[in-house]
């Protein structure tokens, strides 16, 4: 990666929001995230709520203050699980792939990866990728899709996927 690219990890977790549980999950993404590479520009806490999610993801990625959320929790089918729903919520293209990748990897782990509800999506320069709340998830979820998203990350913010910052086409444009 010639220029690290900006990631910002949000846990949705009212027990951590409380202060009741350690949150284990978004120091694990920041840990993998920085070995891969990237920069961890911001960290946050959340309860599980639809609006502040929301609000937070506009914020983010209207400000133009990271390249990628993770988000970790909220996916599952509790009635409190709303991270999708807050993601499509700022949505402006859908980029599902992603989940589906980590669905399908899920599964080949334990046949309950078909009850992740997680959403990958794009609002403008930014990719949303939701993490599932379990550590161990989280670990085998962002393996497997962290090598692939750095292309993806580079086309987003338009850097030429194999030149880094440097903008000279080399007919890649059309991926």
């Amino acid at each position: 990666m010639a220029k690290p690219y900006r990631v910002a990890v949000i846990t949705l977790s009212d027990k951590g929001s409380r202060g009741e549980r350690e949150d284990k999950s978004g120091p694990l993404i920041r840990e993998m995230v920085q070995e891969a590479g990237y920069q961890v520009v911001h960290e946050v806490l959340l309860s599980d709520d639809r609006d502040g999610l929301r609000n937070e993801l506009i914020r983010l990625c209207d400000g133009e203050i990271c390249d990628l959320i993770l988000t970790t929790g909220g996916t599952g089918f509790s009635q409190r699980d709303q991270a999708p729903e807050a993601t499509y919520d700022v949505m402006e293209r859908n980029a599902p792939g992603i989940a589906e990748a980590m669905r399908y990897h899920s599964l080949s782990i334990t046949p309950r990866g078909m009850l992740s509800r997680s959403a990958s999506v794009i609002r403008k320069k930014t990719l949303i990728v939701n993490l599932p709340g379990s550590p161990k998830a989280v670990q085998e979820n962002l393996e497997y899709i962290l090598p692939s998203l750095e292309h993806g990350i580079a086309i987003l913010v338009g850097d030429d996927a194999e030149c880094g910052h440097d903008h000279h086409h080399h007919g890649h444009e059309h991926h």
